[in-house]
């Protein structure tokens, strides 16, 4: 398995994963736009970062994340956004190898911490990261508004 930094020629792959997504979380298997997705991710100020795992040319997973400014003082946290592993790849390391990357890209760009999120009724996220060994933070409320 290889992990490296999604590249516009992932664009396509990219879309299909993000239809996938949006079906494990109980919405239509629709791909995302792939202009959208160029311009989220390859443009002049890209909004995020994403980490493919492969297997050859077949991607397994991915971790999206950005920085957060600021965490602690003038420190910068790495915020995770997305983890996901295509159902085939699953139970195999993949997650736990995109982890390890995120933590290396952390640690890389000066990050004091990485930091998630987990919704509660997606018990097979919050079992893997309870075998990581990290605990949830109560600290914390969560608030969203669409606009």
């Amino acid at each position: 398995m290889q992990i490296s930094v999604a590249t516009e020629a992932d664009t396509d792959e990219l879309s299909v994963i993000l239809g996938e997504i949006e079906h494990y979380y109980g919405g239509e298997p629709v791909p995302g736009d792939p202009e959208q997705i160029r311009r989220a991710l390859f443009s002049s100020s890209p909004a995020a970062t994403v980490l493919l795992a492969r297997d050859g040319d077949n991607v397994l997973g991915l971790a999206s994340y950005t920085p957060l400014w600021p965490a602690a003082g003038a420190e910068t946290s790495l915020f995770l956004k997305e983890l996901y592993v295509r159902e085939s790849a699953r139970h195999r390391g993949v997650a736990r190898a995109l982890m390890a990357e995120l933590r290396k890209a952390a640690a890389d760009s000066g990050c004091s911490r990485i930091e998630w999120m987990a919704d509660a009724d997606n018990p097979p996220a919050l079992d893997f990261y309870e075998a990581l060994g990290v605990q949830p933070h109560s600290g914390k409320v969560f608030y969203r508004v669409a606009l």
